[in-house]
């Protein structure tokens, strides 16, 4: 088995072993993974986080070791805070890091950073907060940064700049948690979700106070929630069919 660490700012997983494929997801820097498949190209990846799989350009990470990869995944919080920062190293190259990256590889690649940093969990009353950095990122499908993001990369993000764990798609992140019977029962930063015409899970957000909703859709934004489902503000009209509420603990 090899192993791997995201050592660039945001990396795009495909789909396919190739660049014009689907984006699925992007790893971050610091995210680390187990290789699974490693051609002359790509790589067929799966994250330490998540258990997400999808296909790495070889050019943009580094392989580990074994005994690397374990001292990551035991290693505790530690993220960095601000929309956009810097990692440097001894020949004074510098590299752009989005929010939410992983700052436990800065021994392993000899990096130093000097930002703010996030080091342990918080209360859950933050989450609202913490998606507020968000607001009017552009939609962007497999996204997971301030400069583009998906509705379940969004919820994962927010949450885990919190210290809780999601998985990484709304369909995933349903099966977490414990589901409520009405919209009344639920506190800001538990999240909705809403299925589409088959009955599958496609789309998340957090809920805030008095009714109202943040999520990924054309840009993170914020929407009126009621039993139906999302109303849209600016439509005037129901975007999105309400399924089921989660409180996440």
């Amino acid at each position: 088995m090899q192993y791997g660490v995201c050592n660039l700012g945001i990396v795009p997983i495909r789909l396919e072993p190739t660049d014009t494929s689907e984006m699925v997801t992007q790893a971050l820097y610091g995210d680390f993974f187990k290789v699974l498949e490693q051609r002359k190209k790509w790589s067929r990846i799966r994250f330490a986080y998540d258990k997400y799989e999808g296909w790495i350009d070889n050019k943009q990470y580094l392989e580990i070791e074994e005994e690397q990869y374990g001292i990551l995944s035991e290693s505790g919080i530690v993220l960095s805070k601000d929309l956009i920062q810097f990692v440097s190293d001894d020949a004074n190259s510098i590299y752009p890091i989005p929010l939410g990256s992983d700052l436990n590889c800065l021994t392993l690649l000899n990096q130093k950073f000097e930002g703010n940093k996030i080091t342990e969990k918080s209360d859950k009353s933050n989450i609202i907060d913490t998606s507020f950095l968000y607001l009017n990122t552009p939609y962007l499908w497999g996204g997971k940064s301030p400069f583009g993001i998906d509705c379940s990369g969004f919820t994962q993000m927010v949450y885990k700049l919190n210290g809780y764990h999601l998985l990484r798609d709304a369909s995933q992140q349903a099966t977490q948690g414990v589901a409520l019977s009405f919209i009344e029962e639920s506190e800001p930063g538990d999240l909705a979700f809403f299925d589409n015409a088959e009955g599958d899970i496609v789309h998340v957000g957090i809920i805030m106070k008095d009714n109202y909703i943040i999520h990924a859709h054309g840009k993170v934004r914020i929407d009126r929630l009621d039993h139906s489902g999302i109303y849209n503000i600016d439509k005037n009209t129901h975007t999105h069919r309400l399924r089921v509420i989660k409180k996440i603990i």
